[in-house]
């Protein structure tokens, strides 16, 4: 199977809600998606597809309300960072 096909097949596990064509459109919310809720199999596999480097410009970019604290907290510490607060969803 292609790399593309691969994470379209990821893209439709973790966001089942929208076309994984939309989702590997919005890189950063897909692969906080994922690192909140995969499988070490799907992450790993993200990790070879895309490169650590995607997976922490994801995690610098993470919209809010993707990732739960201890996601949050596992990834900063397995690249080596001190976790910030999590993003917030601003209010009104």
């Amino acid at each position: 199977m292609s790399t593309e096909a691969t994470l379209r097949e990821i893209a439709a596990r973790y966001v089942w809600w929208q076309p994984p064509e939309v989702t590997l459109a919005r890189r950063h919310h897909f692969l906080c998606q994922v690192m909140a809720l995969g499988t070490e199999e799907d992450v790993t596999t993200l990790r070879r597809a895309m490169g650590d480097p995607a997976l922490l410009d994801a995690l610098e970019h993470a919209p809010p309300g993707v990732m739960d604290p201890k996601s949050w907290n596992f990834w900063h510490l397995f690249f080596g960072r001190r976790p910030p607060p999590l993003p917030e969803r601003p209010l009104p």
